[in-house]
């Protein structure tokens, strides 16, 4: 088979080293890739939104699978796009992509459908939520309806705080139309979990449990990220929780899509808060999650492109028949590197040393994301850098691992966080 996979960071670099393994695949294509995936794939500079520039090569090149990563494309109706030429894609479609592109679309959902989540109320006028958070005070999370590349959620500690936070969104226009609305809602306190399932609408295959770091310094301190690192299984997600998840907020949210007519196919992605209370959804993403990807793939056995081919084609019946996906029981831990200045503006170009060093330690995989290839050297070209994993048999071993890769590695301004996966511990 032909594949394609749209995207550029460590989530698609995964995404192509799993798939390479797989026996349907003969040749990967990726758009536009980076300086890691060009070892694996052929990399082809479209842009991930240039659905028009995507479909033209899948046509041309006649490509068996397309995968999409980033949720941008899938927003922007690609799967639409490539089933009027009956090209397989993995991912929802449009109306689908709904839960993750408008945030008031994705609570409405999961209010009609008794799916547990905060409370919330919704606003398309600055001054009324304002208004509205002087009156309930704080804590408050206040969020922008639509994408804004990560950053449209402020958790508000203060009353200045959220109504800053108002202001910025919709008043300032930081996200552009995306802050048209906001949604002002209750803030939750727990561990979050990271729970993705692959559905074709009508069956359901969860992956393993994890858990991400969203902030910039250790102890879970400092400006939220894309996401510093992450581990699997999450051991704070039991079996008895996992089911409880899977039932009152997976299958709801399908069935009430389903009830909407709408077909969800791909990978779905609940955010999820434990509290005292039980799981309450934070968010959905309607893609692989990164740097969640990167610590779930590795355990992956089973035959990835098979899986998705069957979610695609609405087939996901057969997977679950032949005894499901099959996982290696070891931890997964993955420590991301950051560009010096990252979260904020950072610093690109500089050569990254030691890759040949970390390529060549046990268990381990450096999955590249901020990266870009020139001559003989990868030099750094984004905010996050490299998502360095590690396996091992515990999930103590598998963070000795993962940070036994990273010793090898530097490049001038190079920062992670030292406590990846020591919550499980």
């Amino acid at each position: 088979m032909r594949i394609l996979v749209i995207g550029a960071g460590g989530r698609e670099h995964a995404l192509v080293w799993k798939i390479a393994q797989s026996k349907l695949c003969d040749k990967i294509f990726c758009a536009p890739g980076n300086g890691g995936i060009a070892g694996l794939a052929e990399c082809i500079d479209i842009k991930a939104d240039d659905v028009a520039g995507l479909l033209d090569f899948a046509r041309k090149e006649k490509i068996d699978l397309t995968v999409v990563g980033p949720e941008v494309p899938l927003s922007l109706g690609i799967v639409d796009e490539f089933a009027k030429y009956k090209l397989a894609i993995f991912g929802p479609n449009k109306k689908a992509a709904q839960l993750e592109a408008s945030k008031v679309f994705s609570k409405e959902i999961m209010a009609k459908y008794k799916v547990p989540t905060a409370d919330f109320k919704i606003f398309d006028n600055a001054g009324l939520a304002k208004e509205y958070i002087e009156k309930t005070g704080a804590p408050c999370v206040v969020k922008a309806d639509g994408l804004a590349a990560g950053k449209g959620v402020v958790v508000a500690k203060t009353v200045d705080e959220a109504k800053a936070a108002v202001a910025m969104m919709m008043e300032q226009k930081a996200f552009g139309s995306s802050g048209n609305k906001v949604i002002i809602e209750e803030c939750l306190s727990g561990q979050e979990a990271s729970i993705l399932v692959l559905t074709d609408s009508r069956q359901v295959i969860p992956l393993v449990s994890s858990q991400d770091h969203k902030r910039i310094f250790d102890n879970d301190a400092g400006p939220n990220t894309g996401g510093m690192g992450a581990y699997s299984p999450a051991p704070v997600v039991t079996p008895e929780l996992f089911q409880e998840i899977q039932e009152k907020i997976i299958n709801r949210t399908i069935d009430g899509l389903a009830k909407e007519g709408i077909e969800y196919k791909g990978i779905l992605y609940a955010g999820v808060m434990l509290t005292k209370d039980g799981p309450k959804t934070l968010e959905f993403n309607v893609r692989f999650g990164d740097p969640e990807t990167e610590a779930i793939l590795p355990r992956l056995k089973s035959d990835l492109v098979e899986a998705m081919l069957a979610t695609a084609n609405g087939k996901l019946d057969k997977i679950i028949r032949s005894g499901g996906l099959s996982w290696d029981d070891r931890a997964c831990v993955c420590v991301v590197c950051a560009a010096g200045g990252y979260p904020g503006d950072y610093e690109k170009g500089k050569e990254i040393f030691g890759l040949d060093k970390a390529a060549l330690m046990k268990d381990s995989v450096v999955f590249h994301a901020g990266t870009k290839k020139s001559g003989d050297k990868i030099l750094t070209n984004g905010g996050r850098v490299l998502g360095v994993t590690g396996l091992g048999n515990s999930i103590k071993e598998a963070i000795l691992h993962t940070y036994q890769a990273v010793e090898k590695i530097n490049f001038e301004g190079m920062h992670f966080r030292k406590d990846i996966g020591a919550k499980a511990l």
